[in-house]
Order: structure tokens, then sequence, then C-alpha cells
């Protein structure tokens, strides 16, 4: 009997441990956190779209992040996103350099793992998978979005954390 029941807790752990997403660790910070920077060779654009620089940097909030990203297009134009979110599912306003643009809800799968989903009304009109590397050095953005005839394009952004300078006291 005695064996039974420490086979069914065993059991329940396990079990409880795979259906709850994984947190970060507590003794480190949310893997995403960080200055994130382009590395247009290894990122995967349709024809003509890559951008020639883009940094994302993301900061602790509450159970979230605080987004900023600066982009430069190949043609010299250039774009300001920033928005607050928790890892809840519910959809906050970005502002950009050129106002308010598709909401955003971010779920955070596993540890290493986030989904933002932008919609526009009640339909989501692209879906991002950002994951970090188990070393937390790079991080990987898949994301899905339909063109301008309505057809789905993927595009892949790999990033590399800058590492900051210790600062001297």
């Amino acid at each position: 009997m005695k064996r039974f029941f420490c086979s069914l807790l065993t059991t329940l752990l396990i079990g409880s441990a795979w259906a709850t997403p994984a947190a970060p660790p507590e003794n480190s910070r949310d893997p995403f956190v960080g200055v994130w920077t382009l590395i247009p060779q290894k990122s995967k654009y349709p024809r003509g779209e890559c951008p020639r620089s883009l940094e994302i940097v993301m900061e602790t909030t509450g159970n979230g992040i605080h987004y900023r990203s600066n982009t430069t297009y190949a043609d010299g134009n250039s774009r300001r996103v920033e928005y607050t979110a928790n890892y809840d599912g519910k959809e906050v306003l970005v502002i950009g350099s050129a106002g308010l643009l598709l909401p955003v809800a971010l779920q955070r799968v596993d540890a290493y793992t986030v989904v933002a989903r932008y919609s526009r009304g009640l339909r989501i009109v692209a879906t991002s998978r950002r994951v970090v590397s188990h070393d937390g050095r790079f991080m990987t953005i898949t994301t899905t979005s339909p063109d301008s005839s309505g057809k789905s394009l993927t595009s892949v952004g790999v990033y590399e954390k800058k590492i900051r300078a210790a600062q001297e006291p």
C-alpha cells in the first residue's frame, strides 16, 4: 500500500510539472530580458524585407515585460514600437512612431518560449513565436502573417543578446 501511494504521488508530481508552463528559475531573470540585436545574415525574411538593423530591448515589469524596438529598413526609413504586457494572454495597446498599432497578447509557453498574437478586431492577423536558446545568447522570432494578397508569409529573425560590460563602482 505504501509503495502504491509513493508511485501515485510521484506520478502526480511529474504530471503536474509537464502540465504547468515552466517559469524561469527562481535564481535567474527572465531569459527574454535584455538588449537583442538582429543578425541579418542568419535571418530569413521574404525577399527585400529584411531590416538593415533591428534592436529589441525587453525589461521586467510585474508578470511580464516592457518591450521597445527600433528598426531601420533597407530604404533608410525607421520605426519605433513600444508596449508593456503580462504573459497572461490579454491584449495590450502597442504604440509606434506612427501612432497606435495592432494590439498584442503574450502567452508564456515555457521558460524559453513566448507566443505573441497580434489582432485586428476579433481576428488574429499575425503570430510570433519567440524562443531563447538555453544558454541565453540567442533568440529566434518566427512570425507568420498574411501579405497584401492574403497569402501567409513567414519570417525568421535571429537575434544575439548584447552583453553589457560590468559597471565600475
